[in-house]
């Protein structure tokens, strides 16, 4: 890859002050990579990569032969310490050496751990950080070890971390990160940090932000607005606008790597920028670049345009783990991505506008879940002197499998079985652990699929819902819908698609649909209307057609039917409660039945026909219908009465106007409609009453709605069944009546708290308690902040929260009047409280004021003792209430300095002996406590006290 021409130029300039020395400081940037290697063991590939000053720091580049890495559990501060040998080193040019360092390593167990590695030190000069010739240098990764995650890889960075700026002008450089196991990447600025060698422990650099940090009067490239330093969270692109001060700087960014939601490690780049004065040398410009789809197998072509102000030559280049090619421009063993690799051309300046042409024979390896990210850079060639200056762009190419092809679907229904079955060509791109899922719906839609739009791998986005999952080398499915059959007289439609194992993952684009229409030869249910709404007397009829497509003669006599019901609008517990014969004969009157004695005002009932012919003397089952509800009606009140009704039923209820009635209050038992419900969807089977009539065609019967006053209601639901075969007209079906209060809904008003102020002067060991315990009190106001009256309160409800940044719970409710509270069997006063009040109609008040109270940090203790076993001041213990204190730590020394007695006792209890028992002659110790309390905020604060004690015998 190509790297700057004037880089070693600007370095010698910067460092031409500069004496070599034995102890020279030398390191410029780096990161750590790792990758497992083995599926039997937890063995991984770990690669440190650094960059040398060559210039002012050759002779510590020389002797840095190895590195001294150190590897820790998460969160442990101790750590296995290895070295690790240089393994290649590269001249970059005559400033700047690239460094690799290579070694295996086999986790003990799984888990995350850190790998870092400090070295000494960063080159001199550094103009953002003090000191930079005595400050170590020091990178990190994170990686989490698990056995699932398979042979995973960190990120690859295939930029290097080498780039020259100007003053005046904006920066931006992008690490081309990529990922070979198909993670997500997520971008992050950091503080570059330091660490010595083997300790395992990194922390911040004495470091100043380049942006604003020398130069606080810094502007942006165009003179508008402070400069800033950021990086893109999701390109990785890193811009500095921009640059005020010459001088090389250190920064350093993170790279974290997502997997299903869940991070699993993360990698630091710690890297180096050198600016130089301005000039009159404008940066090139590189065309947008748009995003790119492909179907595996197709070659994708993208071409690449740049130009340059000045009218320079310019060089573009692209980076991706596509090209499998490290950051020196050889190639990756063992491969990023599968063969074929992607290429581009020319690899030459180029007399502006200038094109680059990107060409990639994508395969069926090259699937995956996240799109490939391409970073594109262009740099121009000016004048000798002139530094050269570049811009970058990124773009995404996502790779999608081809859709499955020639699926068939047949109906294979005998009377002993029942499904359809669906057939396919073998998938083109048989990956290992790749599945084929197969989709049904009810419908057929005839949508076309196309590789790369928004919906092409989500069938379940227009209505398809999964049934089975087969091997990718699966070429035929049954589906008999889990032995429950199918509608007769609906179409059914398929679709199958293909998903990849992670972690690659990916979808297949969705497979062009197969179509099935069953003809209708059953009779389908057309009512279940309530006709009487009792708890015991209640009255449905359900009626049906007559069998559609057979006539008389069709199936051998005798015919019945055989009716079932079930309780609940979703109800599978059926029994049997009637049998109707039939001779299947146009004018027989033999498709309706009329279920008596139920409880229609508390439940749905739900019911399903059999048809039944004689066969060899017995009767054997035809078929049967799809089950349908009746419509159950249920209210909510508030100041007005809102109605919600429901039904689960083979038509389709939607699109049509529903009917809502409410009886005349004047004539009793005597319904209106009061209004026609456009219903669009199940959550627009709704409707609310304000009293008035919007169906005048019968009467008006508008009314007020006032609470406490009863209303009584019914629905009438329409709806038809979707398909054409089914010859059954607009359905009516009425709901049980179902009768509502409303009630007030006016907000009580808010409480005004009041808590117990803690006396500290009070508490001591004599009244000291075992638990604590907070008293709250309140007042209840009669109007609120703008004068409305309040509704009355019923009771009230008391949250409470340890800490003032918690999330506060309901811990009480207190009934009215009472004003009062007492919060009991506290391990300490501290916390905060509010107080609601709630309405006979159940609605609550806003929050009152919010009170909290604290412990008091108070921890006294005496300074003589008398240990003759009097009582009295025998042990040497606090004379104050301990019930806030958390821990408490005491060492007492004699006279000389000698620790005598140690405790982490909060009541120290000591009696005059050495901490093995032994008596202590008489004299005056002295002690150091440091006591930690518990307060109010979640940090615990803590005091250390010291004082003198004369032990008397």
């Amino acid at each position: 890859m190509k790297f700057y021409r004037l880089f070693t130029f600007i370095v010698l300039t910067l460092i031409s002050l500069i004496v070599p020395k034995v102890y020279a400081s030398h390191l410029r940037a780096g990161e750590i990579t790792a990758k497992r290697i083995s599926m039997t063991s937890l063995t991984y590939e770990i690669t440190v990569t650094t960059y040398h000053d060559e210039a002012g720091g050759r002779m510590a580049s020389d002797s840095q032969n190895d590195v001294k890495l150190c590897i820790k559990p998460f969160g442990i501060g101790a750590g296995t310490v290895i070295t690790v040998k240089r393994t290649n080193r590269t001249r970059v040019n005559n400033a700047t050496s690239k460094n690799v360092f290579v070694t295996t390593y086999t986790f003990p167990s799984p888990g995350r751990f850190v790998i870092s590695c400090g070295i000494r030190n960063r080159n001199k000069d550094v103009t953002n950080i003090n000191n930079s010739l005595e400050t170590p240098f020091y990178l990190e990764t994170i990686i989490d070890i698990n056995a699932a995650l398979g042979l995973n890889r960190t990120p690859v960075l295939l930029n290097a971390p080498l780039d020259s700026a100007r003053t005046g002008q904006k920066f931006c450089h992008n690490p081309a990160a990529f990922d070979a196991d198909g993670d997500s990447l997520a971008y992050r600025m950091s503080i570059p940090k330091q660490g010595e060698e083997g300790t395992c422990v990194g922390q911040n650099v004495a470091y100043k932000d380049p942006a604003l940090g020398i130069d606080a009067n810094a502007k942006n490239e165009l003179q508008n607005a402070p400069a800033t330093l950021s990086i893109n969270a999701k390109t990785g692109e890193l811009c500095w606008d921009a640059p005020a001060v010459i001088g090389q700087y250190n920064i350093a960014f993170i790279i974290e790597e997502w997997r299903d939601g869940i991070k699993i490690g993360e990698i630091v780049r710690d890297m180096q920028i050198i600016v130089v004065e301005g000039g009159i040398n404008k940066r090139p410009l590189l065309e947008p670049i748009k995003d790119v789809c492909v179907e595996a197998g197709q070659l994708m072509n993208q071409t690449i345009r740049a130009t340059d102000p000045d009218g320079n030559r310019v060089f573009i280049s692209i980076y991706g783990g596509v090209f499998n090619v490290d950051v020196d421009g050889k190639t990756i063993e063992p491969s990023l991505i599968e063969k074929q690799y992607a290429t581009y051309s020319p690899l030459v300046y180029q007399a502006t506008p200038a094109t680059a042409q990107m060409r990639w024979q994508t395969n069926c390896t090259h699937v995956r879940d996240q799109p490939y990210q391409m970073t594109a850079k262009v740099e121009d060639q000016p004048a000798r002197n002139i530094v050269s200056l570049a811009s970058f762009a990124t773009f995404n190419i996502k790779v999608v499998a081809p859709k499955p092809k020639n699926l068939t679907v047949v109906d294979v229904t005998t009377t002993s079985n029942r499904g359809f079955k669906l057939d396919w060509s073998l998938y083109g791109c048989q990956t290992p652990g790749a599945q084929i899922i197969v989709f049904r719906k009810e419908g057929c839609s005839n949508i076309k699929f196309d590789a790369c739009t928004d919906n092409s791998t989500n069938p379940a986005a227009i209505g398809y819902t999964e049934v089975t999952k087969l091997p990718i080398t699966a070429t035929t499915f049954t589906d008999d819908n889990k032995g429950f059959g199918f509608r007769r007289g609906v179409s059914y439609s398929y679709r199958i698609q293909v998903t990849f194992a992670l972690p690659l993952g990916g979808a297949s684009v969705a497979s062009d649909e197969a179509c099935l229409d069953l003809p209708a030869q059953m009779p389908v249910i057309t009512n279940v209307t309530v006709d009487t709404t009792s708890t015991t007397k209640g009255v449905i009829t359900v009626k049906w057609t007559k069998p559609q497509n057979l006539k008389e003669g069709d199936l051998p006599a005798p015919i019945q039917y055989r009716l079932f019901r079930a309780t609940g609008l979703n109800g599978t517990t059926y029994s049997q409660v009637g049998v109707i014969p039939t001779d299947l004969k146009l004018t027989t009157k033999d498709t309706i039945f009329i279920d008596r004695n139920l409880n229609t005002a508390q439940n749905a009932y739900r019911y399903y026909l059999e048809l039944y012919f004689t066969e060899n003397g017995a009767f054997k089952k035809f078929d049967q219908t799809e089950a349908a509800s009746s419509v159950f009606l249920t209210t909510a009140v508030t100041n007005q009465v809102q109605l919600t009704w429901q039904a689960n039923v083979p038509w389709n209820n939607t699109n049509q106007k529903h009917r809502v009635y409410r009886e005349d209050r004047r004539r009793p038992n005597i319904y209106n409609i009061i209004a026609e419900v456009a219903v669009q969807g199940t959550n627009t089977f709704t409707y609310t009453d304000d009293g008035k009539d919007k169906f005048v065609a019968d009467g008006d019967i508008s009314v007020t709605i006032k609470p406490d006053s009863n209303y009584c209601y019914k629905v009438e639901t329409v709806g038809r069944y979707d398909s054409q075969r089914i010859r059954a007209g607009l359905l009516f079906n009425m709901s049980q009546q179902v009768c509502a209060t409303p009630v007030d809904n006016t907000k009580p008003c808010v409480p005004v708290l009041k808590l117990d102020t803690l006396d500290c002067a009070a508490v001591s060991i004599e009244n000291c308690p075992d638990k604590a315990t907070n008293n709250l009190n309140w007042t209840y106001p009669t109007k609120d902040a703008q004068g409305n009256g309040c509704a009355s309160a019923a009771t009230y409800k008391v949250y409470y929260a340890r800490y003032p940044d918690e999330k506060p719970t309901s811990i009480a409710t207190v009934l009215s009047p009472a004003q009062v509270f007492k919060h009991t069997g506290l391990g300490s006063y501290a916390g905060c409280y509010y107080v609601t009040a709630v309405s006979r109609a159940g609605v609550e008040s806003a929050a009152s004021n919010v009170v909290c109270t604290d412990n008091c940090p108070v921890y006294k203790l005496p300074n003589v003792i008398t240990p003759n076993g009097d009582g009295k001041n025998d042990i040497f213990r606090p004379i104050s209430c301990t019930l806030a204190v958390s821990s408490v730590t005491t060492t007492i020394v004699n006279r000389l300095g000698v620790q005598v007695f140690e405790s982490t006792d909060p009541l120290i209890n000591w009696d005059g002996k050495t901490t093995d028992g032994k008596e202590l002659p008489s004299g005056t110790y002295y002690y150091q406590a440091t006591v930690t309390f518990k307060r109010l905020i979640r940090e615990d604060s803590s005091v250390k006290l010291k004082g003198w004690i004369q032990l008397l015998r």
